[in-house]
């Protein structure tokens, strides 16, 4: 718990760009997936996260910010912002 703790205080708050193809609406051609999203958090702090353990609800699909819930232990979590640009 210790551990995971350590790790969600490190994540809590961050904001993680991505970046996608988008039309002219800001709608994705394709979406952003949780695997997406854990591989760029894995690139941007080292950390060993499995794909499963971050929930974003459905795929994003559109240009913008979203929150996603990291579940780190069954006690603790990390919520980070996603943030969605234009590639």
């Amino acid at each position: 718990v210790k551990a995971a703790t350590a790790d969600a205080q490190k994540l809590e708050g961050k904001t993680f760009q991505l970046k996608a193809k988008a039309g002219a609406n800001g709608k994705l051609f394709g979406s952003v997936t949780n695997k997406e999203v854990a591989e760029e958090i894995i690139k941007q702090t080292g950390m060993d996260l499995d794909k499963k353990k971050v929930s974003i609800g459905d795929s994003i699909k559109m240009l913008g910010e979203r929150t996603a819930v990291i579940k780190l232990h069954p006690k603790v979590t990390a919520e980070v912002t996603v943030k969605i640009v234009e590639a």
